[in-house]
C-alpha cells in the first residue's frame, strides 16, 4: 500500500501545479495516527471509523453497513481548497459500494445535509446536495476521468469552492464545475466523509489538506 500511495500522491502533487492556487496557508486535516478534530455523526457509529496505517479506514469490505455513516471535522470552513487521497473497495454484489466527501455541510445528529463530492461507480464527480434537495445538483464529467480512474485503488479529489463557485477535481482532471444561484444556501460548513449503507463496502482518506482563501 505504502508503493501505491506514493505514486498516487506524487500523482497527486503534479496535478496541484496545474491548478491556479489564491495565497493561503495550507494545514492538515489529518494527523495521520488519530481521529483528532474529527467526530461521528452519529452516536455509536465510532466502530467503523478506525486509524489502520496512517490512513482513516470506514468499514471493512467484510460486513454490510446498516445505514450511512459520516465521520465530520469539528472546525467549519467558507472559501478553501480542499485536498486528499481516497480509496474505495467491496464487492457489488453485495450492494451499494459508495461514499463522498461532504462539504460546506452541517449535521443533525443522525444525518448530514449539504454539498457531497461523489465517489463511486455511476455517482463519479457527481455533486449532490445530501439531505436538502436530494438531488444530483450537478452530474460529474466521466468521460475524460475514464481513462485515468483507478476505481477500487488510490485517487485524488480536490474541491474547491469560492463565494457560490464550486469546482471538483479527480486524479487532476475537473468533473464539476458549478454555480450555486439560491443565496439561502450556507456558504459555511463542515467536511464529512461517508461510509455508505447497502453493500459491504471500505473506504479510505489520507492526506487531507485545506487551504483557506
Amino acid at each position: 500500500m505504502q508503493i501505491a500511495l506514493k505514486s498516487i500522491s506524487l500523482l497527486f502533487l503534479a496535478s496541484m501545479s496545474l491548478i491556479a492556487s489564491e495565497p493561503g496557508k495550507t494545514t492538515s486535516l489529518f494527523d495521520g495516527q488519530t481521529l483528532e478534530g474529527w467526530k461521528t455523526v452519529r452516536t455509536g457509529d465510532s466502530k467503523f471509523w478506525s486509524v489502520i496505517d496512517g490512513v482513516i479506514t470506514g468499514g471493512d469490505a467484510i460486513q454490510k453497513i446498516p445505514h450511512n455513516s459520516f465521520l465530520q471535522t469539528v472546525k467549519e470552513f467558507e472559501d478553501f481548497e480542499f485536498r486528499c487521497l481516497f480509496r474505495i473497495s467491496g464487492d457489488p454484489s453485495t450492494g451499494l459500494i459508495n461514499s463522498g466527501i461532504q462539504y460546506r455541510s452541517s449535521s443533525n445528529g443522525k444525518h448530514m445535509i449539504g454539498y457531497q463530492a461523489d465517489i463511486g461507480n455511476r455517482y463519479w464527480g457527481d455533486i449532490y446536495d445530501e439531505h436538502r434537495r436530494n438531488k444530483a445538483l450537478l452530474k460529474g464529467e466521466f468521460a475524460t476521468l475514464n481513462k485515468i480512474l483507478n476505481p477500487m485503488g488510490w485517487n485524488s479529489y480536490i474541491i474547491r469552492c469560492k463565494g457560490n463557485h464550486h469546482e471538483t477535481y479527480i486524479n487532476g482532471v475537473k468533473v464539476a464545475d458549478y454555480i450555486e444561484e439560491d443565496p439561502s444556501i450556507p456558504t459555511k460548513g463542515v467536511f464529512g466523509i461517508q461510509l455508505h449503507s447497502g453493500g459491504n463496502c471500505k473506504v479510505e482518506f489520507s492526506d487531507i489538506t485545506i487551504t483557506e482563501f
